[in-house]
């Protein structure tokens, strides 16, 4: 139970449960708009996809800012969630840095948008860009060193390294629907295996 649920009767238990769901909802239908419009997306949209009333996103969400932070955030925390439990389930640990640098590069290109958004506010940018670092920096010299580890990539790229070419690679995929970044990304990460 929470501690902010102590004390509380069944009726506001309940009502704090349906406001996270909203919020989740909320979060996961900003997703799609952004992914479909970009990040100017019409907030009616957005509440329309999440089956609830402007109120509701504007309660959770008071300005477009917030919104687009914590939809920041939260794919942040997915895309962070999800390197151990690759790790756990592929066959390799290389196979696990493959996907999980896949899930990351579909994290940057869908971005429609955001860096300039972010860009126009300098703090809020750099607390973001801190909280991104801070989040999947560990995650992928996790997988890095589990791969170093099994022996089955090369020794000399760190984790900053790494993430810097992918994004690089990355860079104009949003605008050019002829170009591939997901594929070139993978040219570079089986570019990381050992010579054989």
């Amino acid at each position: 139970m929470n501690q902010s649920d102590e004390g509380a009767g069944p009726r506001d238990r309940a009502r704090r449960k349906d406001a996270r769901r909203n919020k989740e909802t909320l979060l996961e239908a900003a997703v799609a708009a952004f992914l479909a419009s970009g990040v100017n997306a019409p907030v009616r949209d957005i509440a329309s996809r999440a089956g609830v009333g402007l109120g509701t996103l504007y309660r959770h969400f008071p300005t477009r800012a917030d919104l687009i932070i914590a939809v920041y955030r939260h794919q942040v925390d997915a895309c962070a969630e999800a390197g151990p439990a690759l790790l756990a389930a592929a066959a390799t640990p290389h196979a696990a840095l493959r996907q999980w640098i896949d899930l990351f590069v579909d994290f940057l290109v869908t971005k429609h948008g955001l860096a300039a958004v972010l860009r126009s506010d300098d703090s809020g940018f750099e607390g973001l860009h801190t909280y991104f670092l801070d989040r999947l920096l560990p995650v992928c010299a996790e997988l890095l060193d589990a791969a170093i580890s099994a022996r089955e990539i090369r020794t000399d790229i760190d984790a900053l390294t790494l993430m810097r070419g992918v994004g690089n690679l990355c860079i104009g995929a949003e605008s050019d629907p002829g170009y591939d970044a997901r594929r070139l990304v993978g040219v570079l990460v089986d570019g990381l295996r050992h010579p054989r």
